[in-house]
């Protein structure tokens, strides 16, 4: 637990040079806020974003409707979608919620089940702020950006410092994608080597392996950065003007990767079983395209569903609400170049995509105005405390919920 908190704080030390190197330029430029005063990201259901998602939504819904059941050979099987086995498709609203249910409890291990997290967020307000990340993360595009702000919002609302914030926050990204390049790794390798079935490309199989890789490699690198070269860089950006404000940012950069890695390594070898989350998150939600397919068909081997879930799911880095449309497009070319009939897995992608994507987003949406009011509780709390007096209940400075 010591060896994280100090992590962090090393963090902390490298933004504190980028402030002062700002202050110094600018002294007037900005006034910090307090954190009572702090707004929710305004990205996050503007009217402008809520009439375009809707009319992106009502598109997509006539496209599925009216366009794609009069395309040759595919309009039969669209038209079929309602004959699927209705007791596997409860099997994957199941599996969903478990999925959600992992990504809660990860969430909960990485952010509030540590020494120096505040005390204030219980099972309903970790609910709370994973699922409006959630409706962050369909609403906008960017890879989930939106709900990493919100999130990071919340918890800072919290009481918990802004770089504790930064350098968590990196450890649970790399927490969740560990699994995520380790599949495309162990995988792509299984296949393309002939050690699972499914066969598959050497493109669909051993440069995923070989990407996923590289990612590895930066990871490994980032972790081994010294503690003493971020301190002699630091000493770069103790001067002032345009140059040392650069140099200052192009510092903390690195220097946050290289603790949120540190971070996440310290979490795994504490073995808390939160951390199971995880692969929990991932694991359902593979498992509710398996089950789709089970639904209206027989379903290719496992490893094949397994490769194709993660090679489709690089369509969320293009700028669509939460990969819309590029998901499912990725799923059902990379289910083609293994040689899955393309009828079955237009059913299964389509239907899988149904409950992954479309059925959190409403109890999403409510909890997103939960949180708002959780988060103007703890304002009113906060304002009720004698003066000095943080969001934890404790006097304490903010440098020593840090652990440092």
């Amino acid at each position: 637990m010591s060896t994280i908190s100090t992590e962090c704080g090393e963090r902390r030390e490298v933004v504190e040079e980028v402030e002062k190197v700002e202050d110094v330029e600018d002294p007037g430029a900005r006034a910090p806020a307090s954190a009572g005063e702090e707004e929710m990201p305004r990205v996050l259901l503007t009217r402008r974003q809520i009439a375009a998602f809707a009319v992106f939504v009502l598109l997509g819904v006539g496209f599925l409707y009216f366009v794609l059941p009069n395309l040759t050979g595919v309009g039969k099987t669209v038209h079929h979608i309602e004959g699927g086995d209705k007791w596997w498709i409860a099997i994957g609203v199941l599996l969903e919620a478990l999925s959600f249910a992992g990504y809660v409890v990860l969430f909960r291990a990485v952010f509030v089940l540590r020494a120096d997290s505040p005390g204030r967020i219980g099972w309903r307000e970790s609910y709370e702020i994973t699922m409006a990340g959630l409706v962050a993360t369909r609403l906008f595009a960017a890879a989930g950006a939106g709900g990493v702000a919100l999130t990071a919002w919340a918890l800072r609302r919290s009481g918990m410092s802004p770089r504790l914030v930064a350098c968590r926050m990196v450890a649970f990204m790399v927490l969740l994608y560990v699994i995520y390049a380790g599949s495309l790794l162990l995988d792509g390798v299984g296949l393309g080597i002939g050690l699972f079935p499914g066969g598959g490309s050497f493109a669909i199989t051993i440069v995923p392996a070989i990407v996923a890789a590289i990612l590895f490699g930066v990871a490994g690198a980032m972790a081994l950065l010294p503690g003493d070269l971020e301190r002699r860089l630091d000493r770069w950006a103790s001067g002032s003007g345009h140059s040392a404000r650069w140099i200052a940012r192009a510092v903390a950069a690195p220097a946050l990767a290289a603790s949120g890695v540190r971070t996440a390594i310290e979490l795994i070898r504490e073995r808390d079983t939160g951390l199971l989350g995880a692969p929990a998150w991932w694991g359902f939600d593979i498992a509710v395209l398996w089950a789709m397919f089970h639904a209206f068909g027989s379903p290719p081997p496992f490893t094949v569903i397994w490769m194709a879930y993660f090679v489709g799911m690089l369509g969320n880095l293009l700028p669509l609400p939460g990969g819309l449309g590029g998901v499912e497009g990725g799923m059902i070319g990379a289910l083609a170049a293994f040689g899955v009939d393309f009828n079955l897995s237009v059913l299964a992608v389509l239907s899988y995509r149904a409950i992954s994507f479309w059925l959190p987003t409403l109890p999403g949406v409510v909890a997103y105005f939960q949180l708002r009011r959780t988060v103007s509780r703890w304002r009113d709390e906060q304002a009720a405390l004698p003066a000095g007096t943080s969001l934890t209940g404790s006097s304490a400075p903010a440098s020593a919920l840090q652990g440092s």
